[in-house]
């Protein structure tokens, strides 16, 4: 499903709303809400408006579990940092335990190494389902999604939940969900405006399947809900 808006705060709104409405639902009919973050520039309004008195208040966040769909092997006080930007947008504004929170890094291990112990700490919350109730994802204008860039090996996991590997691109350890994690969720939400990602949303949407060139096309809920939250600008109708 493909909801439009005139520009990115129409989205943001929308955005808040679903995470409140999966929140409120999770907790009352499981006692607690595991949900994924994602980076990038894309959620930020959506995480300030979260931390706003009159959203925030409509969670009861000793019950939500937070973890990350990506991110970029750095340390967490580091300005690139998907888990800093949360938190300075939203989680140190919240009432949520610290044990409820699973940043994507940690001192002292290697990124592949740490990839195991984050599954773990998965399982620990969802049990083996890995089920999650939201989980929120950007898209580059490359079609990528979390860290699943285009002809990584990463695309081709089905086995592992949590994968880490080093992106010669870009010169950093990336450490990511894969697609076979981020498919059981029973909630998907696809975050991406912007004329520069209207090309990449277009073959996602309605192109050939190709997920090595956009690895968005790998995210096909097993049974859950994916929607895809853009703008005007980001798109078109094929021809």
């Amino acid at each position: 499903m493909v909801s439009i808006f005139n520009n990115k705060e129409e989205i943001a709104t929308d955005a808040a709303n679903i995470f409140v409405a999966a929140a409120q639902n999770a907790i009352q009919q499981r006692g607690r809400f595991v949900v994924a973050l994602t980076g990038g520039s894309s959620p930020v309004a959506i995480y300030k408006l979260l931390a706003t008195p009159s959203y925030k208040a409509k969670i009861d966040w000793q019950s939500v579990f937070v973890f990350w769909g990506d991110e970029r092997w750095l340390p967490l006080d580091e300005e690139r940092s998907n888990a800093k930007m949360a938190y300075d947008c939203l989680l140190s504004h919240v009432d949520i335990p610290k044990s409820n929170i699973f940043p994507m890094y940690k001192e002292g291990v290697s990124a592949e190494d740490y990839a195991l112990e984050y599954e773990k700490s998965i399982k620990s919350v969802t049990g083996e389902d890995g089920k999650f109730d939201l989980i929120l994802l950007g898209m580059g204008d490359d079609g990528h999604t979390a860290s699943l860039f285009p002809g990584q090996a990463v695309l081709q996991e089905r086995d592992k939940w949590v994968s880490a590997y080093y992106l010669e691109s870009q010169s950093m350890f990336r450490i990511t969900l894969t697609a076979a994690i981020i498919n059981r969720a029973k909630q998907i939400v696809v975050v991406t405006f912007g004329e520069n990602k209207a090309h990449a949303l277009n073959e996602v949407l309605y192109g050939d399947y190709n997920p090595e060139k956009y690895p968005t096309q790998l995210i096909k809920p097993l049974d859950g809900k994916l929607l895809f939250l853009t703008d005007q600008a980001a798109t078109y109708i094929r021809e």
